[in-house]
């Protein structure tokens, strides 16, 4: 199996992919933008100093010589200027000279619009994007302009808008409230469908240079 990494062209299969690596223990990060010239570049040089792309095999001689296994998120759409990674990381060493955070911190994990959290479901923590405060707080206003002025075709467009987004269960459960909250307020209309997130692929694998595990 070569060592691989893969690119995500759309928000969903990046933040997909970190909900995947959180609970195998990937639970130390660090992130930042680069520009599209050096974006290949970056991802080597991940590759070299962390084993960014590392097989299976490779991960468990990582873990066995006490060494931090991490894995690469990229967010490289088509024709972008720049793209966004997300390292993320398990106990161990050799990321000395990053600064990493932790997924359990009170101060949340927020990328590409969005804030990973932690929920209960059937007896189990399981982890969750949602959007930020801040963000709802806008909706909201937003929202409730519209129907101040009884605009119900424009009402439909902004819960279609947000039902479109990436269907994680905190972002589903945050457009139904926002559903409910225009029904309460006078919206007659009809809502629009919202996705369940389902299993996607993170990307076209970007085959690295072996790198030494």
């Amino acid at each position: 199996m070569p060592t691989s990494t893969p690119i995500a062209r759309s928000k969903t299969a990046a933040l997909s992919r970190t909900v995947d690596l959180v609970p195998r223990g990937y639970q130390r990060y660090v992130h930042g933008t680069v520009a599209a010239s050096k974006t290949l570049r970056l991802v080597e040089k991940f590759h070299t100093k962390y084993g960014i792309g590392c097989t299976p095999a490779q991960r468990i001689t990582r873990k066995k010589r006490g060494l931090a296994n991490v894995a690469l998120v990229l967010y490289w759409p088509e024709g972008a200027e720049s793209a966004a990674w997300l390292l993320l990381a398990t106990d161990g060493t050799g990321l000395e000279n990053e600064v990493l955070s932790l997924v359990t911190d009170r101060r949340r994990l927020n990328w590409l619009g969005y804030e990973l959290v932690r929920r209960a479901q059937r007896g189990r923590t399981a982890w969750t994007w949602k959007r930020p405060r801040q963000v709802m707080s806008e909706a909201y206003s937003h929202l409730a302009a519209l129907l101040h002025h009884r605009h119900q075709t424009a009402i439909f467009e902004l819960l279609e808008r947000l039902a479109r987004q990436p269907g994680f269960h905190g972002v589903r459960a945050q457009s139904w409230t926002l559903f409910q909250e225009a029904r309460k307020r006078g919206y007659k209309g009809p809502f629009p469908k919202l996705f369940y997130m389902r299993k996607i692929s993170h990307g076209d694998r970007l085959v690295l240079p072996d790198a030494a595990s």
